[in-house]
């Protein structure tokens, strides 16, 4: 080994020349490390503390030069994924450590690196890839570039097990920092992506290769549940088997297709409901709606209703063009959030929140299907229009498989592999111009009955795609008839909220007609009819209760049926007047439906009933 020459500080600062002696030792690893760590204690024997930034600074110029690049000070991980030069900081399994002075401080106490640069599609924010270790197994997280820039974010890592305290972060922070940019071109770099679904020029995930999940954690599961396993085959003959046999199945299976029809058709998001008794096999029949695209196991692909606004959003947004699975949707006890909740699913866009750092977060959307099912049927007749327009329901009067539970096992050891096919060849050129005429031919079917737009619009997204798959995916003729889901399409009367609240005000008139009497033996009169009963004469005051107790909008509602004929009204205003148990009050003159009017009233004998009660 060459002998240790005396440079001055002026070497050191002014000249190549010490560098150039270090340099020239690089081929042979061992001396090289000698050769470094000599240099260095002379430099700082002269008053030159930054040896090993200045050395790697003249190979990062000797790099360029040159036409390979030679890592000056490399790191020295056993089984690291990369080698990096670790600049003015040592680098091996004993942890990363430099000095301060004649100080040695410490960043991190075992192996940590930056092993790949993450950029994501749809926002442009980087993340980046750390791997680390302790003991002798490599682990490694997607983490977001604010938490290893600040020395309070970073001790977050800490629960990831990497040695992290209020003590040494700054130091990890700068050294992760320094280790990165000194790197930047040896650092791979890859796009990323948060959600599934349509991404794009770039295909759609996760079925783009080299596309790497940057998402939230515990949305990971999730993302890998979205893959092929088992045998195509099998599944295959288990769905064949189930569209034979069941409309209702078959309409599943279809929409779970018809999802990713959404967002190329320009289409809204829809919502399918299939709702009966149990013992049906419609949680069977989710799992075969989920099992066209991921594991259908409970807890990976499909998922329980009962999560918070926000947790729907960011499901809803993360599927973003596959199917959002629910089961058991319940109606819960406030009608008027289950009504937002439903119409939001529908709406494809979640509202703006702010963070902790007071900006906004990303504001989730998507565009796709929405299957569900539970024991009730979720167009309440409270529900409002827009959200009873963007829901098909589906009663499942009978049992859906014959033997539900080979169904189910069939399912969830074969699935994943007709929505990758299905998806692998909207993409070829063409198919999606094919696809967009069929699902016009279907529309304007639909449209010429008594159906509103957007039912019509979902209809035809279930029956494009069943007609797809039929020719793409099971080779057969039968194809789903425009008339065979039809009955389960709602008209344009019982999509109305104005319509659906004036006939259920109605029936809460007649329901009470005891109250409509001026001489009674209870607390209260509601109001009165007239002689013929056609027309009940409903106090303002009661009318403005009745509309708070069933979720209805009173004034808009009072609006709708007096320019509609629903209800009378005075010259100046929407109320009007009549005298009820001698004296002249405000009242809602609503006229009954013919139906109602005319239909034979079973009466009652007030008085006695009253008196036996009592």
């Amino acid at each position: 080994m060459e002998e240790l020459r005396a440079f001055t500080k002026a070497d050191f600062l002014n000249t190549p020349d010490p560098f150039e002696v270090v340099y020239a030792t690089r081929e042979d690893p061992f001396v090289h490390a000698q050769m470094k760590a000599k240099y260095a204690d002379l430099a700082r024997s002269v008053g030159v503390r930054n040896f090993t930034s200045l050395y790697a600074d003249y190979v990062k110029q000797q790099n360029m030069v040159g036409k390979t690049v030679y890592v000056g000070n490399p790191t020295d991980f056993e089984g690291q994924e990369l080698e990096l030069n670790a600049g003015e900081w040592t680098a091996d399994d004993s942890g990363v450590y430099t000095y301060m002075g004649h100080e040695q401080v410490c960043a991190c106490v075992h192996p940590i690196m930056p092993v790949m640069r993450l950029v994501n599609v749809d926002t442009g924010i980087e993340k980046i890839k750390l791997a680390y270790r302790k003991g002798k197994a490599w682990r490694s997280a997607v983490i977001d570039k604010k938490t290893i820039a600040s020395n309070n974010s970073i001790v977050q890592l800490a629960d990831l097990g990497i040695a992290v305290t209020s003590e040494n972060s700054k130091y990890l922070v700068r050294y992760l920092h320094d280790i990165e940019n000194e790197n930047y071109d040896l650092i791979p770099e890859k796009n990323s992506v948060g959600r599934l679904g349509w991404i794009g020029d770039e295909g759609f995930s996760p079925y783009v290769e080299n596309l790497e999940f940057d998402g939230m954690a515990n949305f990971k599961l999730f993302f890998e549940s979205v893959r092929e396993n088992g045998s195509y085959e099998k599944w295959l003959e288990v769905a064949r088997e189930v569209r034979s046999n069941s409309i209702y199945a078959r309409i599943i299976l279809s929409a779970s297709f018809a999802s990713v029809l959404v967002g190329p058709l320009g289409l809204n998001p829809f919502i399918l409901h299939l709702w009966g008794g149990t013992e049906t096999g419609k949680t069977v029949a989710l799992l075969l709606a989920a099992s066209v695209w991921a594991c259908p196991k409970m807890g990976q692909y499909i998922h329980t209703f009962n999560a918070t606004n926000v947790g729907l959003e960011m499901s809803a947004g993360f599927v973003n063009s596959l199917p959002l699975i629910l089961d058991e949707l319940q109606i819960v006890s406030d009608k008027r959030k289950f009504d937002e909740d439903i119409y939001k699913l529908c709406e494809g866009v979640g509202k703006s929140r702010s963070n902790k750092s007071l900006g906004i977060n990303r504001v989730q959307t998507w565009e796709n299907c929405t299957i569900t099912n539970g024991e009730m049927p979720i167009t309440s007749i409270t529900s409002g229009g827009g959200a009873v327009n963007r829901i098909i329901e589906i009663e499942c009067a009978e049992k859906l498989f014959s033997n539900p539970k080979r169904v189910a096992d069939t399912l969830k050891r074969n699935y994943g592999f007709a929505g990758h096919m299905f998806v692998a060849w909207l993409q070829e050129e063409g198919n999606i111009d094919q696809a967009r005429d069929l699902y016009d031919a279907y529309y304007k079917i639909l449209s010429e009955n008594d159906t509103t737009e957007k039912q019509a619009m979902s209809a035809a997204a279930i029956l494009t795609a069943d007609s797809l798959i039929t020719t793409l995916i099971f080779k057969e003729n039968q194809m789903l008839k425009p008339d065979e889901i039809a009955p389960f399409l709602q008209t344009k009367a019982a999509v109305s909220a104005h319509e659906r609240s004036y006939e259920q005000l109605c029936e809460y008139v007649i329901q009470n007609r005891h109250r409509f009497k001026e001489s009674n033996n209870y607390d209260a009169v509601w109001g009165k009819f007239n002689e013929t009963e056609t027309m009940a004469y409903v106090v303002k005051r009661e009318y403005d209760r009745i509309c708070a107790d069933e979720g209805f909008n009173g004034k808009a509602l009072l609006s709708w049926m007096t320019r509609n004929g629903k209800a009378e009204r005075s010259k100046d205003k929407l109320t009007k007047k009549a005298r009820i148990n001698g004296q002249s009050i405000e009242t809602v003159a609503l006229n009954l439906p013919r139906e109602i009017a005319d239909e034979d009233i079973v009466e009652f004998d007030e008085q006695e009933i009253f008196d036996d009660l009592h």
